[in-house]
């Protein structure tokens, strides 16, 4: 809904609670109309129900307002005698339109110095844990929110098992959008395994639709710069499932979709450009910061076979291995439309007289159709330059070399995969762009050249309606030759540039789909650890940006920790000589 249909919808709940409360109010001594005054009419239920008035400033916040209305229902219940089980009951399950036969067909007293303190030990639990879920929604809706790596775009930079908190007031606070929702869960309630709020994916006319708030940000005390590590939502999540193929589009609320973490290296403005692997902002190269540990395609040669032993002594464990075809086969057409028809995205990577070297999305059906051979000394595996340093030095390596794409490259933004190299342009994860970064309030020229590029802007993150007739553009049904963007977009890549899902492919990240900036590593647990060496000890209570390497602060904090626990002992030991 627009602001001003929030508005409406807002003065309509007011007058739902003036109907069913302005009786209560004349029996706690006040005016029948202080119930029909917005945000006034709060104010006074607090005192009437004798709570403390910032309470009011809870029932406007989006789902912490969900937990307080139910609390508000049953508070009124009680201060006017209705205290038992069924009345709690009723309140709640009934939304609160219990209060309405209360209202009008009861004859209630209201009880200004009713004791706060629930009455059994179960009522004070659900107190307590009511309170705690208010402040802890707050404060991960606000200020700081627990991520975890899921993936890894960013490795080696930062790790699968990575448990980072994420500062929402560095780049401003977002207010949810979703209204009706589970608090601190994002898209699906744990164990039961359902979605944690109400909208509907598959008509965006719905009703339940219509419950979204408007984009707000409150200010934050930085902007996003080139180079800074950015938690977002992936603005082209349309999918049930992101490891899946969906069957139809689902849609999504924006600060419900796929929570992403990548590193911005194009913020508004900029012309970005890729060349052989290495990203270029307005035609100077990006120099990544000291502790960005950026991984590319090498192919790597063994001298013998491959060497698991090596493998595991360099930590390789990201690879593809590759194949061998037979060259007569590797040019036929029928097998390259075959490919292109299975989506395997295969790749040549050298040829001789009698095979071909190639690589892609191979399953076992197209192994053994096309009589493939798995390598037995070569395989092409993700390292940082560093690392690919090392392994030339080392005797049982024959060959290391920095693979970069040639081909044109299926699915490339503002390419769909389809399984066909892109018409749009020649271009591919290592060679791309230049692409300029939009910017809010700067105007582009808007031609079929330059569609493509803004079509899912003007459209979908910018609600606009979007036709081509012949050579004309129609935006909102007027005929178009520019185009002025009203909100800031980032380019957000992964560092591990072969193995991340980003910007190369989904394209711009505009402004609102922005969740906020990662800061500390807590805990980052190595699943393929084993004892105490599942948990990365050098990780732990690290930042993640800042000059130079990281260091751990956890000595320090076990050092505090300890203090902490020697002062309290000497303290309670004083305390009770003292009471002798």
């Amino acid at each position: 809904m627009s602001t001003y249909q929030w508005l409406v919808f807002i003065l309509i709940i007011q007058l739902i609670h003036g109907l069913g409360t302005w009786k209560l109010y004349q029996k706690a001594g006040r005016k029948s109309w202080e119930a029909f005054v917005p945000v006034y009419n709060s104010i006074v239920l607090m005192k009437i129900i004798n709570r403390p008035s910032w309470w009011t400033f809870l029932l406007f916040i989006p789902v912490i307002n969900i937990v307080m209305f139910p609390v508000v229902w049953v508070e009124t219940l009680r201060s006017f005698g209705k205290n038992t089980t069924l009345d709690t009951f009723l309140g709640i399950f009934t939304l609160g339109f219990y209060i309405y036969f209360v209202n009008y067909t009861q004859n209630v007293t209201h009880i200004a110095d009713r004791s706060l303190v629930a009455p059994t030990k179960t009522g004070d639990t659900v107190s307590s844990l009511l309170f705690a879920i208010i402040v802890a929604t707050l404060v991960h809706t606000y200020v700081m929110q627990p991520f975890t790596i899921p993936s890894s775009s960013l490795e080696k930079s930062l790790l699968i098992g990575d448990f980072l908190f994420v500062s929402k007031f560095h780049y401003g606070p977002r207010t949810p959008m979703t209204t009706v929702a589970a608090p601190m869960v994002h898209d699906t309630i744990p164990f039961v395994k359902v979605k944690s709020y109400l909208y509907d994916d598959n008509n965006p006319e719905s009703w339940k639709n219509k419950l979204q708030l408007p984009y707000f940000r409150f200010p934050g005390f930085q902007e996003i710069k080139n180079n800074d590590i950015v938690v977002f939502n992936w603005p082209r999540d349309t999918l049930f499932h992101m490891y899946l193929p969906a069957d139809r589009r689902y849609s999504k609320p924006i600060d419900k979709k796929t929570n992403y973490v990548k590193r911005c290296v194009g913020i508004p403005g900029d012309s970005l450009q890729i060349k052989n692997g290495d990203v270029y902002i307005n035609g100077k190269q990006l120099i990544l910061p000291e502790r960005a540990k950026p991984q590319y395609c090498y192919d790597l040669k063994f001298k013998s076979t491959i060497d698991a032993e090596l493998m595991q002594q360099y930590d390789i464990n990201e690879y593809n291995r590759v194949f061998s075809i037979d060259r007569s086969l590797w040019e036929n057409n029928l097998v390259k439309d075959y490919l292109i028809k299975e989506k395997a995205k295969v790749v040549e990577l050298s040829k001789d007289s009698t095979s071909a070297t190639i690589i892609g999305a191979i399953d076992q059906e197209i192994y053994e159709k096309l009589k493939l051979r798995l390598s037995e000394n070569f395989i092409q595996a993700n390292l940082t330059a560093e690392k690919a340093e090392m392994l030339k030095k080392d005797s049982r390596i024959e060959q290391v070399s920095k693979y970069i794409k040639t081909n044109t490259e299926d699915g490339i933004y503002p390419d769909l995969t389809d399984g066909i190299p892109s018409k749009i342009n020649n271009w591919n994860s290592d060679n791309f762009g230049p692409i300029y970064i939009p910017k809010a309030g700067q105007t582009v020229d808007l031609n079929l050249k330059s569609l493509p590029y803004y079509k899912i802007i003007i459209t979908e993150y910018e609600g606009n309606k979007l036709k081509v007739v012949g050579n004309d553009i129609y935006v909102n049904d007027k005929i178009e030759t520019k185009y002025t963007f009203t909100q800031n977009y980032y380019w957000m890549m992964g560092d591990n540039r072969n193995n991340s899902l980003d910007a190369r492919y989904f394209g711009y990240t505009p402004e609102n789909h922005i969740v906020g900036k990662p800061v500390f590593i807590w805990l980052s647990w190595d699943s393929n650890g084993k004892g105490l060496n599942k948990i990365r000890w050098d990780r732990m209570f690290t930042t993640v940006n800042g000059e130079g390497q990281p260091e751990s602060y956890f000595k320090y904090f076990l050092v505090l920790l300890g203090l902490y626990f020697v002062g309290e002992y000497f303290w309670k030991k004083r305390k009770a000589k003292a009471n002798e």
